[in-house]
């Protein structure tokens, strides 16, 4: 697991004072705070930008927080997210929850608790996928640092930035299916709206045929009908 210092936290709120407490306090405590100040701008950065957690005001203006909280769990269910509300938003607040929100702080609230909250949802989600950096597969070992797979015959395949950065999610999230929606703004690092997915088909393609992996018979990365591409070769060395 990445050390906290390094921890990247956007922060969607549009109240100039409390956007500008919530990056100081974070700063302070060694993360490094992302801001958005409208909805627009917060959900851009939500599905598209390279970020740790993400602490989301509910009442935006130009998109709802909500709207922003189902599209960020549409490209990326396993993203971290605290909702910030005002007392009396109960509903909201059990809306939020229902949509995949982590956790909830209600204004005003103290610095300590915030950061509490932050650090309690950050220990209990998956780790980065920029953690791996070894892979055991059924014929070789895929070296992600060094861009290359080695196989046991002593054949070898090297691997793009982008080959890596893609292997690297996947096995990351080993075992869950993960759509080509979430692969464009995880991997790519693109809004997935209105973006042809068939680039991801042809890359995973290319990515099995330097991993040996049978298309037909696929013992690493699987195709899962309906939802995407899940890898399935188990051991991996951090």
């Amino acid at each position: 697991m990445l050390p906290m210092s390094r921890r990247k936290v956007l922060v969607v709120e549009d109240d100039a004072a409390i956007r500008r407490g919530l990056v100081d306090a974070l700063t302070f405590a060694g993360f490094a705070p992302m801001e958005a100040a409208d909805g627009e701008a917060g959900l851009r950065s939500a599905v598209a930008a390279d970020f740790d957690m993400l602490l989301l005001d509910l009442v935006l203006p130009k998109r709802d927080g909500l709207e922003i909280l189902r599209e960020v769990r549409k490209a990326r269910p396993t993203l971290p997210v605290i909702i910030l509300t005002a007392r009396g938003q109960e509903s909201d607040r059990v809306e939020g929850l229902k949509l995949g929100a982590d956790d909830y702080v209600v204004k005003p609230f103290s610095v300590k608790e915030l950061l509490a909250r932050v650090e309690a949802v950050l220990r209990r989600s998956p780790g980065r996928p920029s953690d791996v950096r070894k892979i055991q597969l059924p014929k070789g070992e895929c070296d992600l640092d060094l861009k290359v797979v080695r196989f046991r015959d002593g054949g070898k395949a090297e691997l793009t930035e982008r080959e890596v950065e893609l292997m690297r999610y996947l096995a990351s999230n080993a075992g869950r299916a993960v759509s080509r929606e979430e692969i464009l703004a995880r991997v790519w690092r693109i809004e997935p709206s209105g973006i042809d997915t068939r680039t991801i088909d042809m890359h995973i393609a290319r990515l099995r045929e330097k991993l040996r992996d049978d298309p037909e018979e696929p013992a690493v990365i699987v195709t899962v009908r309906g939802k995407g591409y899940a890898f399935t070769a188990q051991e991996k060395v951090k």
